[in-house]
């Protein structure tokens, strides 16, 4: 017994050093913690319940078979976040740089599969050289394994990749695949091919940073949802976005009272947009004064930037926030907003959470560009995920509601529950200038008469209440009411059921 017992605790302690303290110092001079740190500063203090510490790989080729590998490159388990369950892995790059082998992914789907099985989500602390190339095709199939349960998993439990270091090849569809990526600033990067594969084949030379790395992946491709500067601020954050979220679709998110007395009128809100209709104003000003201490987490804040989207609290419930952002291409939806938005709509609607929308939007980008790259489809995604959505909408017409765009951003038409608009609103097919040329085209060559029937159109239709005669607005409000009114609405919203047809799934345009 006693022998056993030793044995156990030099396991474990050969499990703690990982790839040895030579390893961990390297790990720590890039400004990198290591795979359990990083639990340990994830997870409530004594929390982390480990599994599989004792896996060892089967690998006999290439000299394997006489290397030891602690917890073979993975720490899972589980633990709590400010005192909710989550499960999780964190790949070990002290040890064989973290790469993947058959019994590294078996841990990986052992812990993911509990947690569809009891309703917790899954984060990931990737930090992985990739396949282990020793073992050939059982670490391809290994990666699948874990594709396939990412998948399985999506829309049921909330899936959170944070990459800390390496990710290329066949690895980075994990991630893409879960619900959110967080990346760190310097240290980690994605990519399907590697630099020297690109240089070979394209002739192209650019480094790995530029090729993959977090900034690259915050502002060109939007595969990263937020970039942080370092591990520690990472997973602070993660702390502070897990706390926004339900642990499964079958729950709601936790509420969190206000930790201050809001003020639900706020005046200032009168004189947010300008009287001269072709003027700018910053929508996140309007963000903080509706949610709870002005406390917003917004996804993709450098990416598609005509569009904001993110998490913030009414009363203490967590909601789902999309808004037009007029400082940036005047809030006309294109491609990459349009895809950007849909994709957190339908993830709010999976996961139980209101959807706010403010709308300023002038309509949809014009252009060879945009058109040759499909904007038709990519717009119809938005589209799309607004009109399957069942949770509750609720829509706030700031200014601007032009064309199919007004369609588009939770109109009534596609289920909005409840739809209001300041009474500096024009809804309308198309803005006053353009309507009228179109309309009085027989008059361009007068600019006298254009301008009165300008004036007779901005007086007949860039208001709300033709909209508001037809029941497409519920109420014109005063901006200062603003939070007030989607308190009281989301309160009514409560209780809200409603279920799509059955099928077996959608067809979303992708």
């Amino acid at each position: 017994m006693n022998d056993i017992i030793r044995q156990l605790e030099a396991k474990r302690e050969q499990a703690y050093l990982g790839g040895g303290q030579k390893r961990i110092h390297a790990q720590h001079s890039k400004g990198k913690l290591t795979a359990r740190e990083r639990i340990e500063l994830l997870l409530d203090e004594g929390s982390f319940e480990e599994w599989d510490m004792f896996v060892e790989h089967r690998c006999t080729d290439f000299g394997m078979a006489s290397e030891t590998i602690p917890s073979d490159g993975v720490v899972t388990g589980y633990g709590m976040i400010n005192g909710r369950l989550v499960f999780v892995f964190s790949q070990d790059f002290t040890v064989f740089g973290g790469s993947l082998s058959e019994a590294h992914a078996e841990k990986i789907c052992k812990v993911m599969d509990q947690a569809m099985k009891v309703g917790a989500p899954i984060i990931g602390l990737n930090d992985s050289g990739g396949a282990r190339i020793q073992e050939g095709v059982a670490s391809l199939g290994g990666y699948a394994e874990i594709f396939q349960r990412n998948v399985m998993a999506s829309g049921v439990i909330p899936q959170i990749s944070l990459i800390m270091g390496p990710c290329a090849g066949g690895a980075v569809y994990s991630p893409a695949l879960t619900d959110f990526i967080f990346m760190v600033k310097d240290s980690s990067y994605m990519f399907v091919t590697g630099p020297e594969v690109v240089k070979t084949v394209t002739h192209e030379e650019v480094t790995a940073e530029e090729l993959g790395g977090a900034v690259t992946h915050s502002t060109k491709s939007g595969v990263c949802d937020r970039v942080f500067e370092n591990d520690i601020e990472a997973i602070m954050m993660l702390r502070r976005f897990f706390n926004y979220l339900p642990l499964s679709n079958r729950e709601t998110a936790p509420l969190r009272p206000s930790s201050s007395t809001v003020d639900p009128l706020d005046y200032s809100l009168d004189t947010l947009v300008p009287s001269n209709a072709n003027k700018a104003y910053d929508m996140m000003e309007l963000i903080h004064k509706t949610v709870d201490d002005g406390d917003f987490f917004e996804i993709q804040p450098d990416y598609a930037k005509n569009i904001i989207i993110g998490f913030g609290r009414v009363d203490g419930q967590t909601i789902g926030i999309v808004a037009n952002q007029p400082l940036v291409l005047a809030g006309c939806l294109d491609i990459k907003s349009s895809i950007k938005a849909a994709r957190f709509v339908r993830f709010c609607d999976a996961f139980n959470i209101p959807i706010v929308t403010f709308v300023d939007v002038p309509g949809f980008m014009p252009g060879t560009a945009q058109e040759y790259g499909g904007i038709i489809k990519h717009g119809a995604k938005l589209l799309f995920a607004y009109a399957e959505c069942t949770v509750p909408k609720i829509t706030v017409i700031t200014r601007k509601a032009y064309g199919g765009a007004y369609d588009v951003m939770s109109s009534k038409h596609l289920r909005g529950d409840v739809n209001f608009a300041w009474p500096s609103a024009e809804i309308a097919v198309m803005g006053p200038k353009g309507a009228v040329e179109i309309i009085f085209r027989d008059e361009k060559g007068d600019p006298t008469k254009l301008s009165a029937r300008e004036a007779e159109y901005k007086s007949k239709f860039a208001n709300p209440f033709v909209a508001g005669r037809r029941g497409y607005i519920d109420d014109v409000i005063m901006p200062h009411e603003t939070r007030k009114r989607i308190s009281r609405s989301l309160v009514m919203l409560k209780g809200k059921e409603l279920d799509n047809p059955w099928r077996k799934h959608d067809n979303i345009p992708l």
